[in-house]
């Protein structure tokens, strides 16, 4: 069970690193196949990262929710 969960998890810390990726080759002016400009590029990114970062946040918060480590107004 803890395997399927890592395996979870794993996804979007890969889309997240994704959306770096190509956050970071906009600096460089490297534009990939699918994207016509860089600003599409960017916001692509941008939004990937974003939502990994808020499932892996999200994930962290429920756990400790169901373990009674949050402070009280968030229970």
């Amino acid at each position: 069970m803890r395997l399927v969960a890592l395996i979870i998890l794993l996804i979007p810390v890969f889309f997240a690193g994704l959306g770096i990726k190509w956050m970071r080759d906009v600096l460089f002016s490297i534009l990939h196949n699918p994207f016509p400009n860089y600003a599409l590029q960017f916001t692509s990114g941008l939004v990937l990262f974003i939502a990994g970062l808020a499932f892996i946040g999200g994930f962290i918060f429920h756990r400790d929710r169901k373990n009674n480590k949050v402070s009280p107004r968030f229970r």
